[in-house]
């Protein structure tokens, strides 16, 4: 009997991977594009976390008034924007007098207010497009929403067995396009998780791990300017974007994707 036809085989496959799901909590954490898609799979809403800059950025165009638009990082954006009748944004140094709008959150804040723009990057925007073909909410949450993110999950009566949340850290990108985790999207995350830890139906081990590590973060602030994410952007000229991305708490804006775009919950 071959292993593909083996119901034995198949069954036991299965449940082991079934357990990468996390099942019998509330509340679930992982990294990256991969774990979006597992958690996707099986989680009634999804939180993206990428703290510098994507999630941060979103929060600060969606409080001023604009629809954001996850894309993947490329040139495909400008034309994507062209067909929805949107404006692309570009890279940071890409920016000019009559086209500001980039993944800059700092430079978002004094940005003239668009109503629709396509914000490309390479992990918590691919993430986040790719989340919206799961059909269920997906939640922009960063340091500076964190709070307001959980509770409104919480109110939405999410956190349940039967509707579990999961927590995503976009992470970062090696230069052989790898997944580097990195310290501001598992403080990011740990925020959010803080504010679900009381939720029904408890943490994972893995959410409950993540959590763990603002308790070791006194001055989360700090540890985001001081970690690898935050000295390269502040060594690049964009400590402002630093600065915006480490306001804790100041938020009650929960951006949430439907119908290709964040708005307000």
């Amino acid at each position: 009997m071959s292993r593909a036809s083996d119901p034995r085989r198949t069954s036991a496959e299965a449940l082991a991977l079934a357990v990468f799901a996390q099942p019998g909590a509330g509340a679930r954490f992982d990294w990256g594009l991969t774990g979006a898609a597992e958690l996707g799979r099986v989680c009634a809403a999804l939180v993206v976390v990428d703290v510098l800059s994507f999630t941060t950025t979103v929060e600060v165009a969606v409080s001023r008034g604009m629809r954001v638009h996850p894309f993947p990082w490329g040139e495909q954006a400008a034309e994507y924007a062209r067909r929805v009748g949107a404006v692309a944004a570009v890279g940071r140094r890409r920016t000019t007098a009559e086209h500001p709008w980039s993944l800059s959150p700092a430079a978002l804040q004094t940005a003239p207010v668009v109503a629709d723009l396509v914000l490309p990057s390479p992990n918590g925007s691919a993430i986040s497009a790719a989340a919206s073909a799961t059909g269920i909410p997906v939640v922009a949450a960063c340091l500076r929403n964190a709070r307001a993110v959980g509770r409104w999950l919480r109110d939405q009566g999410y956190g349940t067995n039967d509707a579990p949340i999961g927590v995503v850290a976009a992470g970062e990108r090696w230069p052989d396009g790898s997944l580097r985790p990195c310290v501001e999207d598992q403080l990011g995350a740990a925020c959010v998780l803080d504010a679900l830890a009381g939720v029904p139906g408890g943490l994972s081990v893995e959410a409950a791990m993540a959590l763990a590590a603002l308790a070791s973060t006194p001055d989360v602030p700090a540890a985001v300017r001081g970690c690898v994410s935050g000295r390269e952007l502040a060594e690049g000229g964009f400590a402002g974007d630093v600065a915006v991305a480490t306001e804790v708490g100041v938020s009650d804006v929960v951006p949430v994707l439907r119908q290709n775009f964040f708005a307000p919950a």
